[in-house]
């Protein structure tokens, strides 16, 4: 088998109040994985407060080999690899760079807006723009704009799998 790590596509099949997910268990094994998170709102005794969830409850990518990963794709384990539509057994894998780019542009944002890639339209992608400074600098995509909001969010793509919308300072945009 092929022994560089690549950033793997799965699905935890686990209970969302499972004690351990799938993240945890991967992470506990020395597997480096990311999963995209939103806050939601949550009201626990009487308080109020805001909590990290995953935006997709189900998607996570793990940066390993398949012989790592291999051990926890065990029917009981609810974990599977999530397979390209068409390839015969092919787990879906997401480019070092491209994925490598989009956790830095997640983290570096406060507040990040997710997309499936359908729920992305033409008009949501305007103009093009490249980023001068910032932990952003050289990063080149679409400026998303959304009727009824003054935030400038760059649109970063993990092809065929999930956008991102980063919030960006104005004063770093250059057109293209």
């Amino acid at each position: 088998m092929d022994e560089t790590p690549q950033w793997y596509v799965l699905r935890d099949l686990s209970r969302p109040n499972a004690k351990l997910s799938a993240f945890e268990k991967l992470t506990e094994r020395g597997v480096r994985c990311f999963t995209p998170m939103v806050k939601k709102p949550i009201e626990r005794r009487g308080k109020h407060g805001w909590k990290d969830v995953p935006y997709m409850r189900d998607l996570l990518f793990a940066h390993s080999t398949r012989d790592v990963l291999d051990p926890f794709m065990r029917p009981g384990l609810k974990l599977q690899y999530r397979y390209i539509y068409g390839g015969f057994m092919e787990p879906m894998t997401v480019r070092e760079a491209d994925m490598e780019r989009f956790i830095l542009a997640v983290t570096s944002s406060v507040s990040s807006k997710y997309y499936r890639p359908e729920e992305i339209t033409p008009a949501m992608r305007n103009r093009r723009i490249r980023i001068i400074g910032g932990p952003l600098h050289g990063y080149e995509g679409c400026l998303v704009t959304v009727r009824g909001t003054t935030v400038k969010r760059l649109l970063v793509e993990l092809p065929m799998l999930l956008a991102a919308a980063v919030e960006v300072e104005p004063e770093f945009i250059q057109l293209l």
